[in-house]
């Protein structure tokens, strides 16, 4: 019965807006069958290594720069020394037209030149954090495909309370900025069985993020 109660969209916070089953089917299929193929390389998908040596138990292959806890780079030297795929120009337009959708204005301005894809089996969590190793607070971009989850966004300045938890679902479009670029946010809980199989992933669930690093070659 739920499913049949539309979700309106919502601003969680100043610069965070929510936007409910944004990604159609067909762009939800169309992004699996993509981050399938990025997942197998250049640079494989792969658990991230925390500095305290523990393995994160989400998975990540990049596009763009290649992000380890917690910088960026242009070659995967925790995963083989690759160079990472660049980020392709549709999805550059698809990050453009998520923040026009956001904040109701044109976003032509905007280029993210690194995407995250992290997929989270039944157990995966990310704790809360600020990404913050971007030279620029131009928005970031995440896109929710697969299982739902709880996905919690507080404040800049601390990893506790206040914040807000916002139930993400398949297709969901959330997009922050602004007074709320470098807020603290996190994945407490994914709920298995929750997929609906027309989006092309029968388990588990994928999260594309696109942002604007602000970093130049060396």
């Amino acid at each position: 019965m739920s499913a049949l109660i539309p979700r309106p969209r919502t601003e969680v916070a100043p610069g965070a807006v929510h936007v409910p089953d944004w990604l159609t089917p067909a762009e939800q299929r169309h992004l699996v069958a993509e981050c399938r193929r990025w997942a197998t390389g250049p640079v494989p998908m792969r658990a991230a290594q925390l500095p305290t040596g523990h393995r994160m138990s989400v998975q990540t292959v990049c596009l763009g720069w290649h992000w380890k806890p917690y910088s960026y780079s242009r070659t995967a030297e925790d995963a083989g020394g690759g160079r990472v795929a660049p980020v392709p120009e549709w999805l550059v337009a698809l990050g453009r037209r998520a923040v026009s959708e956001a904040y109701g204005q044109p976003a032509d301005g905007y280029t993210p030149d690194a995407a995250l894809i992290n997929f989270y089996d039944d157990t995966a969590k990310m704790g809360m954090h600020q990404d913050k190793e971007e030279r620029s607070d131009a928005a970031v971009v995440s896109l929710s495909i697969g299982d739902t989850c709880t996905f919690r966004f507080g404040n800049t300045t601390t990893r506790t309370k206040p914040y807000t938890d916002v139930e993400l679902l398949s297709g969901d479009l959330f997009v922050f900025g602004g007074e709320s670029r470098f807020a603290y946010h996190g994945v407490p809980k994914v709920f298995p069985g929750t997929s609906d199989p027309d989006c092309g992933l029968t388990t588990g669930r994928l999260n594309i993020t696109l942002r604007v690093t602000g970093l130049e070659d060396t």
